[in-house]
């Protein structure tokens, strides 16, 4: 029998488990919300009772690794977490060795955008590339860089914080500190903020009135909305500009746009290409391949799962 892991992605909203194989196949999953008690015991528990009935539901009493995906920064030299803004229970945890008594299994702890990019490269839309970069756009933004077939983390683990690249020096305020940052212009909650300033100005099919998420912005651009369309042009235009950056530093094969904005793709690639040909030089700028995520969701669970099957071997 082949080697096998256990392999979770924890989020601010759901905490999901999987039972992966050597080849990347997922033999199993369950998933259960976040708990949202002020305590990092809870979320080990909740780490632990998924494990045990993916473990159960598989027949395996032989998995030794855990790799878990987490949106925060984390020191990954001594598996303790330094900052989770959506986790703030977790901010100064020793998590890995909590993990690893509640559980009694080896566990490597990832940031999750960096297991997304790993997961792409080793399953997904970057595979059979060494150099590439994934950019996860959702709620936030996030990054993960490959460099020569591995994962750049840095010696602080902060590599890949592609959303907090400065595109607006006087610009909108950030979570990080900051402000002007590319979060603050290409996540879903930037869209719905540029939106919400070009409705007011111009007018829009969206009612403005009541709520409204990014995916009415991009319905409303798909009926022809002149509002709606201008926001993700600046979206494209302020995520390029991002890119372009990135083109000129590192100069990688593909860029993988993932998260749940990337649905959005034919809104805002346009204006994405188009920076990227004005700004970064010419060779790179052709030379690196555009691509929408393959792995959807699953992108940080084979990541991680990818770095528990290396377990014992060196760390990729």
């Amino acid at each position: 029998m082949g080697k096998t892991v256990l392999a979770a992605d924890l989020g601010g909203t759901n905490l999901r488990m999987a039972v992966v194989n050597e080849n990347g196949q997922i033999e199993h999953r369950e998933r259960c919300s976040t708990p949202q008690a002020n305590s990092a015991e809870a979320i080990v528990s909740a780490i632990a009772d998924l494990a045990k009935l993916c473990s159960d539901a598989v027949g395996q009493t032989n998995i030794k690794v855990l790799g878990v995906a987490i949106p925060a920064l984390m020191n990954l030299g001594e598996g303790k977490i330094d900052i989770a803004p959506n986790l703030p229970m977790l901010d100064g945890v020793a998590l890995e060795a909590q993990l690893e008594k509640a559980l009694g299994l080896a566990v490597v702890l990832e940031n999750d955008a960096t297991a997304a990019a790993i997961g792409e490269h080793w399953l997904g839309a970057s595979r059979g590339f060494e150099n590439s970069i994934c950019v996860t756009l959702g709620t936030g933004v996030g990054g993960g860089i490959i460099l020569n077939g591995l994962a750049l983390r840095g010696p602080d683990g902060t590599a890949g914080e592609i959303g907090h690249i400065c595109v607006e020096p006087d610009g909108h305020p950030c979570g990080c500190g900051s402000w002007g940052c590319v979060e603050q212009y290409a996540s879903a909650t930037a869209v719905v903020r540029l939106a919400e300033e070009l409705i007011s100005t111009c007018g829009s099919i969206i009612d403005a009135s009541r709520p409204f998420n990014a995916k009415d912005v991009y319905d409303a651009a798909k009926n022809g909305d002149k509002a709606a369309i201008e926001t993700f042009r600046r979206m494209g235009n302020y995520l390029g500009l991002a890119l372009a950056g990135l083109v000129n530093t590192l100069n990688p094969e593909a860029i993988v746009i993932a998260g749940g904005m990337s649905a959005a793709w034919d809104m805002f690639i346009d204006a994405v290409r188009a920076q990227l040909k004005t700004r970064a030089f010419r060779e790179p700028a052709l030379r690196v391949k555009l691509f929408r995520a393959e792995l959807a969701d699953d992108a940080g669970i084979l990541g991680v799962s990818s770095l528990a099957l290396a377990m014992g071997d060196k760390r990729i």
